[in-house]
């Protein structure tokens, strides 16, 4: 994958492996211990001393980074709630206005790295309302209390030397290095890595600043995409509706293949004229069926979940004048909590389907292995984990 930990609210972070269960909160003695194992790989990387210092001065684990990383909101609620909170006409209307504003940015942007001014103007809204929203962590306390607990270890440790390198390269000063609780900064919130990969400096004016710049918010984030192999003019998925008779069996297929088994778009346009899509049901068959595109994908690589995704993809398409989603979204809709998903991860490869990681995340392939367990116990075969499809599996939950 090109694109790595980068993430938007950063309540789910695409890589890496983190423990079931949030840590405790360690002591500041740990937090010591951390400081003092931390400064030699620090100093490699060519921190000075006194940068290090004036990073750590003050600090103590902060315990509501920890408790925040139980919070998942994207699985907290409704597929259907979570992608109407974010599509909201509010959301529309001032994406439109900001489009109007920074029109100019836009084609410049488009121009050089062949990204549709609507995802960004989504992914913007998405991440701080197009920069309404700031950020409030210490970005330093943040991950080194991440990195202190070991959470996704070695992933946050690695983010906190980097920080230091932001900061001691002058690109913003330490009080004002603030984050989200994960670290994630600026207007579209880059992690540090990301920063150093893939901000520029768009509007030419010597400094690379997601914070306050918008030219240069738009910018790096259409660099993000571009190097996330962005395939302009190709839409993320759309909605579908399938015959009554469909195989629900069937996840993959050209778009050719798709229109010959009746497959249609609920919008009543056209596929498009050549490759192919994964077709997906986020709340299983009685709620709305897409057929998604590689697009998708780096959409997920910004934030690896499902809800995320789908509503960054649909504010982009209401954005541009797109219709809202057709099939009403099922009332009762609960998600597995990841410690469930892990379990049905774990029972998979009991029995013998080709899964490596335990993460919680359910990407297509695992959708299809769920499809094949469904079938068996005479379940619609959606693809859909659910609590009925652990309780057939045998699978209990802790």
């Amino acid at each position: 994958m090109i694109l790595r930990a980068f993430t938007a609210l950063v309540f789910l972070i695409a890589l890496g492996g983190f423990p079931a269960r949030a840590p405790a909160q360690d002591s500041p003695a740990n937090f010591n211990a951390l400081m003092t194992e931390l400064w030699p790989d620090a100093r490699a990387k060519g921190i000075t001393r006194a940068n290090f210092d004036l990073a750590f001065a003050g600090l103590t684990p902060d315990p509501r980074v920890l408790a925040a990383t139980r919070r998942q909101p994207e699985y907290g609620k409704p597929v259907g709630a979570y992608v109407n909170s974010i599509v909201s006409a509010g959301q529309i209307a001032t994406g439109k206005r900001k489009e109007i504003e920074w029109r100019d940015t836009f084609i410049a942007v488009e121009k050089k790295f062949a990204v549709e001014r609507w995802v960004l103007l989504a992914i913007w809204g998405m991440e701080t309302s197009y920069g309404a929203l700031k950020d409030k962590w210490d970005m330093f306390r943040s991950l080194a209390t991440l990195a202190n607990a070991r959470y996704r270890h070695p992933y946050f440790r690695n983010e906190l030397l980097v920080a230091m390198q932001i900061m001691q390269d002058g690109h913003i000063p330490r009080d004002r290095m603030v984050s989200s609780w994960a670290g994630a900064m600026g207007q579209t919130q880059f992690m540090p890595t990301n920063f150093m990969d893939y901000a520029i400096d768009f509007d030419g004016d010597g400094r690379r600043d997601i914070w306050n710049n918008v030219r240069d918010v738009l910018g790096s984030t259409g660099n993000y995409l571009h190097k996330g192999n962005w395939k302009y003019g190709l839409p993320w998925g759309f909605e579908v509706l399938v015959p009554r008779d469909f195989d629900f069996r069937k996840s993959r297929a050209s778009f050719s293949e798709w229109k010959s088994l009746g497959v249609k778009r609920a919008d009543g346009g056209a596929f498009p004229a050549s490759g192919g899509g994964i077709l997906f049901f986020p709340s299983g068959a009685s709620g709305p069926g897409f057929i998604v595109t590689p697009n998708y994908d780096v959409l997920k690589e910004y934030n690896n979940s499902d809800a995320y995704a789908i509503s960054v993809g649909h504010l982009t398409d209401r954005l541009r004048g797109g219709s809202p989603i057709v099939t009403p979204w099922p009332q009762a809709d609960p998600q597995l909590p990841r410690d469930q998903r892990i379990l049905l991860l774990r029972k998979l490869a009991e029995l013998g389907y080709p899964v490596k990681k335990f993460e919680g995340h359910i990407d297509f392939d695992i959708r299809d292995h769920i499809r094949s367990e469904q079938a068996k116990f005479g379940m619609v075969p959606d693809g859909h984990p659910t609590a009925a499809l652990l309780a057939n599996m045998g699978v209990k939950a802790l």
